[in-house]
């Protein structure tokens, strides 16, 4: 009664004959259509919300993060192998301050090294991220809200400027497309982006990545944020030492960028092949090195040892990375502070192995 309401009121019955038309080709044609039975799952997730007692604000809700998904997927798809870096921080924080310039370095700084930028597109440090990316090189994801969100001046006014209604898919889009975090001074937004990242993380509902936490030269500012996560969540047990290891402190441009490049020099990308835990690299380890993993990290690992592999079934599809050599493992699913040393040890080489460094191809595709 409720869906024939909506049909017999819906201004434009042509509208309805295409969307019916339309969804009878996609269903007839579902088994040849590419990624066909998760579509299919989520045609039958609607249509079971429709035959439930659902009120008008729930399919609001629904509606509404539909569209903002539906046009970020198409924004980003692009762009989908370029590495990103999100920039976070205050939009409150003026141009004369010094961190202001910082983040324009930064932004410079890491877009010459093949990385683009996201940003919140409004003032701040925002503005300072996508002036410092340059338009070429930024994307902005904007939300509308009553005060102090407006759109900065240097974010693109092309298909890499979006417009979200809400903050939760916003936030979804600003964590899955960026491989790092560069996180400045700033108030509740900024405090809560971060914490959302660092839980991601910690839990391992994202992949690994480098958060990184920039103040200015003898600053601060996330030095006391650091006290206060010792004092009152490692000391009371509410958190473990290595989750210590998901960020890091940096008080310049220069290690900032360094600490991100330095995080895929050797490690790639990785993700989970049922129980398997695959990690891919931009070149081949020597043998000495993945003895020295195996001897640190034993401890992460329910059963086997880290062991090297080629693409595995469920990646061969994917052209861009199946040449990259890999690492397989056993990982516990629950040490990922230890899983960031494991990466950090990937990247670190000795002398014996510098030979092995130069011919391994740095690459910004994931």
């Amino acid at each position: 009664m409720c869906f024939m309401t909506y049909v017999n009121g819906y201004k434009d019955l042509k509208d309805i004959a295409s969307l019916k038309s339309e969804l009878s080709y996609l269903l007839d044609n579902i088994q040849n259509i590419e990624h066909g039975e998760i579509i299919c799952q989520s045609l039958s997730t609607i249509l079971k919300i429709s035959q439930s007692e659902t009120e008008k604000l729930d399919w609001k809700v629904i509606s509404g993060s539909l569209q903002d998904m539906r046009k970020a997927i198409a924004a980003f798809y692009p762009y989908r192998y370029t590495r990103k870096v999100s920039i976070f921080g205050s939009a409150r924080t003026s141009p004369s301050e010094p961190v202001y310039a910082q983040a324009i370095d930064f932004a410079r700084c890491i877009t010459s090294k093949g990385f683009m930028v996201l940003t919140g597109a409004g003032g701040g440090i925002m503005a300072a991220g996508n002036e410092g990316a340059s338009k070429e090189h930024s994307f902005g994801l904007n939300i509308d809200l009553p005060f102090e969100q407006t759109t900065n001046e240097h974010v693109p006014d092309t298909t890499r400027l979006l417009h979200f209604k809400y903050f939760f898919t916003r936030k979804l889009f600003f964590l899955k497309e960026s491989d790092a975090i560069a996180l400045f001074p700033g108030g509740f937004g900024t405090q809560d982006e971060f914490f959302e990242c660092l839980t991601l993380c910690q839990t391992g509902k994202s992949t690994p990545k480098a958060l990184v936490l920039v103040d200015k030269p003898g600053g601060d500012y996330w030095l006391q944020w650091d006290e206060y996560i010792r004092k009152h969540l490692l000391e009371r047990g509410l958190i473990g030492e290595d989750d210590r290891n998901l960020y890091t402190i940096v008080d310049s441009v220069e290690a900032a960028c360094e600490n991100i490049s330095k995080f895929y020099s050797i490690y790639h990308s990785s993700r989970w092949i049922g129980n398997l835990f695959a990690i891919r690299l931009n070149c081949h380890i020597s043998d000495l090195h993945l003895d020295r993993l195996n001897q640190k990290f034993s401890d992460i690992l329910v059963s086997g040892k880290i062991e090297r592999s080629s693409a595995l079934d469920a990646e061969v599809q994917d052209e861009h990375i199946s040449h990259l050599p890999r690492l397989t493992m056993y990982f516990n699913q629950v040490s990922y502070g230890r899983l960031n040393q494991l990466i950090a040890e990937i990247n670190l080489v000795g002398s014996d192995e510098e030979e092995l460094l130069r011919s391994c191809p740095l690459t910004q595709l994931r």
